[in-house]
């Protein structure tokens, strides 16, 4: 399922994935399925694999990296700030 950018100003994706991120997973898949059968060795699928659930689109603007980038800068790295104040009466 090809999804066509709105008025050319999005990136085009497909399925959930951008066309750029799909290219990568398609290649690092066989990439990974020659070194799997080969050499026993399935460190670069497990790579793909995470790479593949970081860069899923939820939005077309925003994918998964982009909220755990957030929510650690939400959680950890910026101070919050309340402020408490007593309801007039």
């Amino acid at each position: 399922m090809y999804i066509y950018p709105e008025n050319l100003k999005g990136k085009s994706t497909m399925f959930l994935w951008t066309l750029r991120s799909m290219l990568i997973i398609i290649i690092g898949a066989v990439i990974s399925a020659v070194f799997a059968a080969v050499l026993d060795f399935i460190l670069p699928g497990v790579c793909i694999g995470v790479y593949a659930f970081l860069t899923m689109r939820i939005d077309n603007e925003l994918n998964i990296a982009d909220y755990i980038r957030f929510a650690f800068r939400f959680f950890i790295t910026t101070q919050q700030t309340f402020y408490w104040r007593m309801r007039d009466e």
